[in-house]
């Protein structure tokens, strides 16, 4: 892993749907990023949290970080706040970490892992994200067991709508 790069910016909240608030990245820190084909980064805020992201483009060249609700209560950061941001390339497999729950499931179903490994990197760390972002045990594993059956039943294609469907009834068992 290189030397992190160091840098301080202002928390913004953002004026689009899609996000809540994000961190401006300096030129310099994304161009160095961008240069090596890397738009996936580690972010470590404040000296405390660390997390996986991406370097999304604003516009003009501009590059922020998006930062969730979550992660602003813990730091106590409000729109205007300071940061101490670290950044280093994120040279994980997946771009977010991969549940071993859904591991465990993949190991388990050759058809499934063949499946879920044969999508994108974006949908694959969406399904990540379903998976992993809640604390019940059970929960991640209905959930793992969920999505690799939707990913058979529908030939390796994502139907987000009828997954999250698939994701409710699969709670109600």
């Amino acid at each position: 892993m290189e030397a992190p790069l160091h840098f301080t910016s202002t928390l913004e909240i953002s004026t689009n749907k899609l996000w809540g608030a994000h961190l401006p990245v300096p030129a310099p820190v994304a161009n160095t990023f961008l240069a090596e084909g890397a738009k996936r980064v580690v972010c470590k805020l404040n000296d405390t949290i660390e997390f996986q992201c991406a370097l999304i483009p604003k516009g003009e060249g501009v590059y922020c970080i998006m930062v969730n609700k979550k992660i602003r209560e813990q730091l106590g950061l409000k729109e205007g706040s300071i940061a101490h941001v670290s950044l280093h390339k994120d040279e994980s497999e997946y771009g977010l970490p991969m549940p071993e729950e859904l591991a465990e499931v993949l190991a388990q179903d050759e058809a499934g892992n063949r499946l879920f490994h044969t999508l994108p990197p974006g949908k694959l760390r969406t399904l990540l994200y379903i998976v992993g972002h809640v604390k019940n045990t059970e929960a991640r594993i209905s959930r793992a067991f969920t999505i690799v059956e939707h990913l058979k039943k529908n030939g390796g294609k994502i139907d987000y709508k009828a997954l999250n469907v698939e994701l409710k009834k699969s709670y109600e068992l």
